[in-house]
């Protein structure tokens, strides 16, 4: 079994900060390819951020330059700084991870709870 938890979002005002976090727990035997994602009001769920195992990074062009992902390979955590926040950022963030479980060859996609993240004006 592995879980992943979320935490971190909350209420902040346009031009804010806020860190989320995501920690993988359980069966893991290897973290691959981690990603945040997001999905606000009405429309389709849409890709933020990625880090693959060798810390190479993409970012969506709507956060380039305001986002920053980054993990820990010891706590099989990934992180979403988010600085300079703005009202279109408000949405419901999900950490999405590839993970090989022990005893097993096969990668499995693991999704977080979601966590709100709402950016007042």
């Amino acid at each position: 079994q592995v879980q992943l938890v979320e935490s971190g979002g909350g209420l902040v005002q346009a031009g804010g900060s806020l860190r989320l976090s995501c920690a993988a727990s359980g069966t893991v035997s290897s973290v691959k390819t981690m990603r945040w994602y997001r999905q606000a009001p009405g429309k389709e769920r849409a890709l933020v951020a990625s880090i693959i195992s060798g810390d190479s990074t993409n970012y969506a062009d709507s956060v380039q330059g305001r986002f920053t992902i980054s993990r820990d390979n010891a706590k099989n955590t990934v992180y979403l700084q988010m600085n300079s926040l703005k009202p279109e950022d408000t949405a419901v963030y999900y950490c999405n991870v590839l993970i090989q479980v022990y005893g097993s060859s096969v990668t499995y996609q693991y999704w977080g709870q979601g966590t709100q993240v709402t950016v007042s004006s």
